[in-house]
């Protein structure tokens, strides 16, 4: 999957916790991610400041989408290799930082799982 169309995922799917999404996706929907909430981020805060809003308040409800859209990115991630969502409280660890680093760059099932049918198929068929 390319950049934009992993960026715009992202987005789309802020809140879909049952389906899988493929390493490329994983990535560049993060990478996408990234960028746009530093431009918008910047331009919101930036622009609240002139007018004289704390940016606190009103960089709250943008941290807030963002927060669960990157949860319900990692927890797709995490149905790609078979694993549940909850298996995203091991960030709550050190060693675990480094478990899921491993986890999402490894290659998802091949085959239907019970999170849905390997993404790499879904789109070839599209």
């Amino acid at each position: 999957m390319h950049f934009i169309e992993s960026t715009k995922n992202y987005f789309r799917k802020w809140n879909d916790f049952s389906t899988r999404i493929s390493r490329s996706e994983f990535w560049w929907g993060s990478l996408g991610a990234i960028i746009t909430s530093t431009i918008v981020g910047f331009a919101v805060g930036f622009l609240s400041v002139l007018a004289g809003f704390p940016s606190e308040l009103v960089l709250l409800p943008l941290q807030l989408f963002l927060l669960i859209a990157t949860i319900a990115l990692l927890v797709r991630r995490l149905h790609d290799i078979n694993k549940s969502g909850w298996w995203l409280l091991i960030f709550l660890t050190i060693v675990g930082i480094f478990v899921f680093f491993y986890w999402a760059c490894s290659k998802g099932d091949t085959d239907e799982n019970v999170f849905g049918p390997n993404p790499l198929d879904a789109s070839l068929g599209s």
